[in-house]
């Protein structure tokens, strides 16, 4: 444990909270180290910054002070700019809110914005010696209340490349709509196999199709990926582009592909009875879920028809007889799907595999971007079937590759730090549950068994939430360690090169290694990118999971605008000092402010995550039912505030926390 007094050093990443104080986080610490208000010394949101240790309390989260900024981690920034009359300048207020500082603009360097234009504006000065950072304006993406503007600005924020550059463009125009002839030699031919695609109602670009056979108790299953590779040549434009951007983005009002629309959405894109190139992984399996043999095999496809999860839902959970009629020809294969994807679950789920069932949001939006509809994704038979057989084939490729020790991209995730997962035991003692943890180790089926156990308890989004936490993140690396969550000794991306980078880079491994050209030099090749290509995809792919986050919080936002006054029935999903953060059915998440609990004054209980009131001992705690009204939402902050209503405040003390979700 470092000491105050050793005066050691670490350097890494500070994060600023809008309350003025910070967090740093570095590598070689389990956990983020607290950087107070004065403590700052000038560091902004995203600097690489050096911490000298003030405050090393076992057990509890460090304590520094930043002593030295190595580099500025922000050089440009979103924000509104506003004017000052009869004054030689302007302001931008930043939508980022851990960029606490206003950005200085005089008037020569405005670039022609007025009041209220939404702007990147790119920093000149960081505000050394007291002073406001200091910028000019180098775009204007229109005003605030201008329809499309709001979401523009997130892209920009996150530097999310838009537009194609012509060259990629015209690389793209050049690709063939057709299979030819020449495309297929070689190839294994499988246009004779009953297959479909089955994806959302309104995908577009469709880069997996499945086919089922059954004789006696085995399975023949074949998942069969676009072959991308065949049109992205490693090295040219369209490559370099796609590396750059590493992954498509998922935001409520558009989609920012990898790859442009010609190959995305059309040779590319599996369309139903078109010929299309394919790499297929055919899998033997028993009763049980085990792989008894497989094949990787370059292929030519064409699937029989475009299904949707909706489709096949109607057909296997609800007996829709039109549906069933419609697809005859189908439904065997369908059914037997669906026996398929219970057996490879339950496999999974003997082996300890962590299924956190968490609701992704859903929204509809009107032509003008104004949200008409929030609510939970539904999960269902159908969802859960295409989530099966692509696990299974992400697994059997890694395994495969990894026994022939050939030059990989692994999807890994890390076993938890054992000091948070030594807390959440001692947290959820508290409510009569335990977990075992081992000396230097933690096996995920005990984070599955706890799980099962907290199902449908009044604690089950509490203790799971808390469990979420404790976990790394999975992350792109070519050394295999696992994936602790899945409890997979082998995974890897294989099923979605359309919109993922690393599937891309291995299905020009595995080419290359199916047609005999792996050989040293082409190995020697591989080895030395493939570190470059996991670490550039590990952080596309946070950046684009912050941006679709934001972009969520900013049309919850948007929508609970037209909701101020109502209330709602919510589920305590974050308690802080500050407050309770309050999530409801349709997912939306909204903070009831300490300040605004007039009834008592409250202290918050770090170790049990509960806020108390002093006088009437009335608590408040994770996975608790209360009732809420809308009193504020500000589409500039992303935030939604709530405060409680008195029924739920009198039902608090009497319920125990019981959930909406039993």
């Amino acid at each position: 444990m470092k000491k105050e007094q050793n005066n050691e050093k670490i350097t890494g990443v500070y994060q600023a909270h809008p309350r003025g104080f910070g967090f740093v986080s570095a590598d070689e610490e389990p956990q983020d180290i607290f950087i107070g208000e004065d403590d700052g010394n000038g560091a902004l949101q995203g600097d690489t910054v050096e911490v000298m240790i003030l405050k090393a309390p076992a057990g509890k989260r460090k304590e520094g002070k930043v002593v030295r900024i190595a580099s500025r981690g922000i050089t440009k920034l979103v924000g509104v700019y506003h004017s000052r009359k009869h004054r030689k300048y302007g302001f931008v207020v930043p939508d980022n809110r851990r960029f606490l500082k206003d950005v200085f603009i005089p008037k020569e360097k405005s670039g022609g914005a007025v009041t209220g234009h939404k702007v990147v504006v790119e920093l000149t000065s960081y505000g050394e010696d007291g002073r406001k950072p200091e910028g000019r304006i180098v775009e204007i993406i229109g005003h605030m209340d201008d329809p499309g503007t709001d979401i523009l600005s997130i892209v920009k924020s996150y530097d999310l490349p838009m537009e194609f550059p012509e060259k990629v463009q015209n690389q793209a125009e050049r690709t063939a709509d057709r299979v030819s002839a020449a495309d297929m030699a070689g190839r294994r031919d499988l246009r004779g196999w009953q297959m479909v695609t089955i994806d959302g109602e309104d995908a577009k670009d469709l880069d997996d199709a499945v086919s089922l056979t059954k004789t006696g108790e085995f399975y023949e299953l074949g998942v069969h990926i676009a072959d991308v590779s065949n049109y992205v040549q490693e090295r040219s434009a369209l490559d370099r582009e796609a590396l750059k951007r590493g992954t498509s983005v998922y935001l409520a009002d558009r989609v920012i592909p990898m790859l442009p629309h010609k190959l995305s959405n059309g040779i590319c894109s599996l369309n139903a009875g078109e010929d299309r190139l394919a790499l297929s992984c055919i899998m033997k399996i028993d009763g049980r879920g085990n792989v008894t043999g497989h094949e990787i095999a370059e292929t030519v496809v064409c699937v029989d028809r475009r299904m949707s999860y909706t489709d096949v839902k109607k057909i296997l959970e609800d007996g829709d007889e039109k549906e069933r009629e419609r697809y005859a020809d189908l439904v065997p294969m369908l059914e037997n799907m669906e026996r398929l994807s219970r057996i490879l679950r339950a496999k999974r789920h003997r082996r300890g595999a962590i299924d956190f069932d968490f609701p992704e949001t859903k929204m509809i939006l009107d032509r003008s971007g104004r949200p008409l509809e929030i609510g939970p994704c539904e999960r269902n038979t159908a969802t859960r079937i295409i989530e099966d057989f692509m696990l299974l084939a992400n697994e059997t490729v890694a395994e495969d590759y990894f026994w022939q020790e050939l030059p990989f991209v692994y999807r890994t995730h890390e076993s938890p730090d054992e000091e948070k997962m030594r807390s959440l035991a001692t947290f959820i003692n508290n409510f009569g549950y335990s977990m075992h943890i081992g000396v230097n180790e933690m096996r995920p089926k005990e984070i599955q068994k706890l799980l099962t156990k907290i199902e449908g308890t009044p604690y089950e989004d509490l203790i799971g939430r808390l469990t979420l936490r404790a976990m790394k993140r999975a992350r792109y690396t070519p050394q295999n360690t696992g994936h602790f969550g899945l409890a997979a000794p082998y995974y890897t991306h294989f099923t979605s090169p359309i919109r993922r980078y690393p599937d891309l880079q291995i299905h020009r491994i595995i080419k290359d290694n199916l047609r005999g050209r792996m050989n040293e030099k082409r190995a020697e090749h591989y080895r030395s990118i493939l570190d470059e290509v996991a670490r550039q995809s590990s952080e596309t792919e946070r950046r684009a999971e912050e941006a679709e986050r934001e972009t969520e919080k900013l049309k919850k936002a948007e929508y609970m605008e037209e909701r101020i006054g109502e209330t709602f029935e919510g589920v305590i999903s974050g308690i802080t000092k500050w407050g309770m953060y309050v999530e409801l059915p349709n997912t939306v998440e909204g903070l009831v402010h300490v300040a605004d609990m007039r009834d008592d004054h409250y202290e918050y209980n770090e170790q049990r995550y509960e806020l108390t009131g002093m006088h009437t001992n009335r608590v408040f705690k994770l996975g608790q039912s209360v009732s809420v009204k809308a009193v504020g939402a500000d589409r500039l902050t992303r935030t939604v505030d709530f405060e409680l209503t008195e029924k739920g405040e009198s039902e608090n003390g009497k319920d125990g926390g019981k959930t909406n979700r039993q």
